[in-house]
């Protein structure tokens, strides 16, 4: 019912001068490629052009920045922000925001999960980035009174997934993926199938109006479990030899990886490596119920299938794994 709500829409897509484009051309005849950067205001005259009473989905967003941790505040805040005053320019009728659980950093301990009640407690510099671009677009939402809803998303997956998880199936398949400590912290995902729907629910629910709302998977998973199903799905769906050899490291590796991490990006340099190693042994998890009771969300896909998803989206497109 989502896809046939809104399978008659034209979509504007805001892409970057150098992105590959081809993807849309395959899927649908519906969408018009506006190139152009968030952080250019004068860039997207084209992109809000005609867009009165539409719906704006802002996906864009820096999660490892290749310039810098400045590029996290120009980016997630100030491209931000150069949207809101856009849409309001033009009567945009509703905007759906993709935030992140960064800006609520780590869980106290492994039975807490974070809920749209939780308070900010940002992570480095990208959850700090996510927790102003949070509260300046909460007031800029009051002030001009714009429907705005904010997703909150985890642990991306799925088809069309960024390089670095593809070596993510690379080192499970080496036998060379770190465990941190005993493995069982809790990571939330969100399988972009089940994201998708969140974002098409709360751009057709009034109730999402001023609300903010974590989506991911039905359940958290431990690091073990989502390193062990990873590496069931590559020997058992698509016939890898896996190692299956765990990499032991301590706890206090990822702790260094954090004191190395804040040192870094306090000069304002980062590095994605350390950063991913700083996390490892984090809890990270969060409740959908809120979405669930308000918005009607029902994710339907889980850590297998959906990890066998993005395996074979891999190999389907020539991927080296």
């Amino acid at each position: 019912p989502l896809i046939k709500k809104y399978s008659s829409e034209k979509i504007k897509c805001l892409c970057l001068n150098d992105c590959d484009t081809s993807f849309f051309k395959k899927f649908t005849d519906r969408v018009e490629i506006i190139t152009g950067n968030i952080t250019a205001k004068e860039s997207l005259t084209d992109l809000f052009s005609g867009s009165d009473e539409s719906i704006l989905f802002h996906l864009a967003g820096v999660i490892h920045p290749t310039n810098g941790v400045k590029q996290f505040y120009k980016v997630n805040v100030d491209g931000t922000l150069n949207l809101l005053e856009l849409s309001r320019k033009y009567d945009v009728k509703k905007i759906i925001i993709v935030s992140s659980n960064s800006q609520s950093g780590c869980n106290p301990d492994r039975e807490h999960l974070f809920t749209e009640e939780s308070p900010y407690n940002p992570y480095m510099n990208y959850g700090k980035s996510k927790f102003l671009m949070e509260t300046g677009v909460q007031k800029y939402a009051n002030m001009y009174d714009l429907d705005i809803t904010i997703i909150r998303a985890c642990w991306f997956y799925g088809p069309h997934q960024p390089a670095r998880q593809t070596e993510f199936f690379r080192m499970i398949r080496d036998g060379k993926f770190p465990i941190v400590g005993d493995g069982l912290n809790r990571r939330s995902m969100s399988y972009v199938d089940n994201l998708c729907q969140g974002l098409l629910l709360a751009a057709q629910n009034p109730v999402s109006h001023g609300k903010k709302y974590w989506i991911a998977d039905e359940r958290p998973y431990t690091m073990l479990e989502i390193v062990n199903t990873t590496a069931d799905v590559l020997e058992q769906d698509f016939g890898f030899q896996v190692k299956r050899k765990v990499v032991r490291l301590p706890n206090i590796a990822s702790n260094v990886a954090y004191m190395m991490d804040y040192m870094f990006q306090s000069l304002g340099f980062y590095n994605t490596k350390i950063h991913v190693l700083s996390e490892l042994n984090k809890d990270i998890a969060c409740s959908v119920e809120c979405a669930k009771s308000e918005l009607g969300y029902s994710p339907t896909v889980e850590l297998r299938e959906g990890m066998r998803r993005s395996i074979k989206w891999c190999l389907d497109i020539g991927m080296n794994i």
